[in-house]
């Protein structure tokens, strides 16, 4: 009898297929079962490659998994998790959670009230390289940092140049990853200050519980030779940078995946990247979002 926990996937583009399918297929103690997605031909494609099944209706697929794990936009995800939460399945949801605070505090009430485990897969977050690095960050005293993602998604051929990143740009794409990982070294963030460049460039001033402060420049329209992503910290005991080159997406998200396998069969709930955390960033992000529509 297989004991697997059965993973269903919604979603079915570049992502989808690339790093979550493949991330879960490899996860020790799961199963990758079925698949759902607005287009059911990529659907059923993508079910054949993985041995899972495709399901036209979101309800019946619901029906055949006990956890789902998301790689659709936002504001498509939030509505779909919060019924498969009241439907008891588990979550292992993408950043940010949804595009609004109360899209975003609706999908908490409902993972709490239903008891389930939910995760967002911050990949810097499950990336086993990064996760020896922020334990090193946790024995020194750290005054500050710096992290810059110059991303390249919206030239034309890139696949992830899709509508909602065309519309929300870096801020709310690379964002998630860029205030959590400082977050995660520098402690709690009570204050962002927020100012914008040419097309989706956006500067942020992070002020962190601890007194240390932190900031990032956030694009993803920079030129395809200018991308890249570097974070680094400072303090004492000089500098340190976060291992970029080291992350393998699907070795994060088989590791995401595992990890919510075990939440899921022990009862314990609290996680660094639950969607606890996923609430905190997204207010953030639209604090962030607020000041540049008030300039």
């Amino acid at each position: 009898m297989n004991d697997d926990l059965r993973f269903g996937l919604v979603g079915t583009g570049y992502w989808a297929t690339e790093t979550h399918a493949r991330g879960i297929a490899a996860a020790p103690g799961a199963s990758l079962s079925a698949v759902w997605g607005r287009n059911p031909t990529a659907a059923d494609t993508l079910a054949s490659s993985f041995g899972a099944r495709s399901y036209e209706h979101f309800e019946d697929f619901l029906g055949h998994v006990d956890a789902v794990s998301f790689s659709v936009p936002p504001d498509v995800q939030a509505p779909l998790a919060v019924r498969a939460a009241n439907a008891g399945k588990h979550l292992l949801l993408e950043k940010p959670i949804a595009l609004d605070e109360p899209a975003g505090d609706k999908l908490v009430a409902a993972v709490e009230s239903n008891d389930i485990a939910a995760l967002v897969f911050f990949t810097h977050m499950f990336s086993p390289p990064v996760l020896e690095w922020f334990e090193m960050c946790d024995k020194a005293v750290w005054l500050g940092g710096d992290a810059n993602w110059l991303g390249s998604a919206l030239i034309s051929d890139n696949p992830f140049n899709t509508p909602w990143r065309r519309v929300h740009g870096g801020l709310w794409d690379v964002g998630p990853h860029v205030i959590g990982n400082l977050q995660r070294t520098l402690g709690p963030i009570v204050g962002v200050t927020t100012d914008i460049g040419s097309a989706d460039v956006t500067h942020l001033v992070l002020h962190h519980e601890t007194g240390a402060t932190s900031t990032s420049t956030l694009t993803l329209s920079a030129p395809d030779k200018a991308d890249g992503f570097t974070m680094m910290l400072w303090g004492p005991a000089g500098r340190t940078y976060l291992p970029i080159d080291e992350v393998d997406s699907v070795v994060a998200h088989t590791h995401a995946a595992k990890t919510l396998v075990e939440l899921a069969e022990s009862g314990r709930r609290g996680h660094p990247a639950d969607v606890r955390m996923g609430r905190d960033v997204l207010r953030l992000l639209a604090t962030a979002q607020r000041q540049i529509d008030a300039r």
